[in-house]
């Protein structure tokens, strides 16, 4: 039913109120979208990771309330639209997924093996315990500005070391991000794709955790940097890695300003 609703708001056409949406076709067709945006599943995932946040668990039978996300153990709000940074008790530069998995492991004393931390993303419906937390953590700063700090000189390099690979093009079919990401009114299939260059675009389309109604389940950042990189015929991201942090680093730093939809609604 959700599904078919989507299909009939698209066929409405790229007019709204009696006004063209944008000139860009990315945010009007994300527009189209967002009328759906009341009934986002994404809200069923954002209570229960929750739950999972307030819940003591793990051989150490504790919560994660006390993780520090950057800005203080436990503080919340505002935290994930300034990641990834640098944080000293590691020693390196963390998204908000890697870092929560830290906290999962010295908090919890979940290891590796363990599923909550071993099961990264969902093949089916079933979502990941470090999905729902992500969505939790990343809803409390919904409607913030993109901020990633540039203090460090880490932060700085991880950012530029992001910029190279978001330009290089490798693979069988010679991709790159910027292949996709650096000209407007591109597409693949009916989707327009977002262009660096436009803030407004931008923010949105890195606006994870969202709910994928093609998959049916809500996505993370690291879960697109994956797919991206399928995409392009290009050997695969690990989850978590100083590459993948550093592709997300350069992103968010493009999206600066722009504002966050946490969590989001895409196809």
């Amino acid at each position: 039913m959700f599904k078919h609703v989507l299909i009939a708001t698209a066929l409405a056409g790229s007019v709204v109120g009696g006004a063209a949406a944008s000139d860009s076709p990315y945010l009007t067709g994300r527009e189209q979208l967002m009328m759906l945006a009341d009934d986002n599943p994404a809200e069923l995932t954002e209570w229960r990771g929750e739950d999972l946040y307030h819940e003591p668990r793990g051989p150490r039978n504790v919560s994660l309330e006390q993780c520090d996300f950057g800005l203080g153990p436990g503080v919340l709000e505002g935290a994930y639209v300034q990641m990834p940074r640098y944080f000293e008790d590691t020693g390196r530069v963390m998204d908000l997924e890697s870092r929560i998995i830290h906290c999962m492991k010295t908090l919890q004393g979940f290891t590796e093996e363990d599923d909550p931390v071993a099961r990264k993303h969902s093949s089916d419906t079933r979502e990941a315990d470090l999905v729902a937390i992500y969505t939790y953590v990343a809803a409390q700063s919904n409607g913030m500005a993109w901020n990633p700090p540039m203090d460090h000189p880490m932060e700085r390099l991880t950012r530029d070391a992001g910029e190279v690979l978001f330009h290089r093009r490798a693979g069988s079919m010679d991709f790159g991000c910027v292949s996709c990401h650096s000209e407007p009114r591109k597409r693949i299939r009916l989707s327009f794709l977002p262009v660096t260059s436009n803030q407004e675009e931008w923010s949105k389309a890195i606006s994870w955790p969202a709910y994928r109604i093609g998959h049916g389940v809500v996505r993370s950042s690291q879960h697109r940097v994956r797919g991206c990189y399928y995409q392009m015929r290009q050997a695969g991201v690990k989850f978590g890695s100083d590459a993948s942090i550093a592709i997300l680093s350069y992103w968010t730093d493009q999206a600066r300003g722009g504002e966050a939809t946490l969590p989001d609604l895409k196809r």
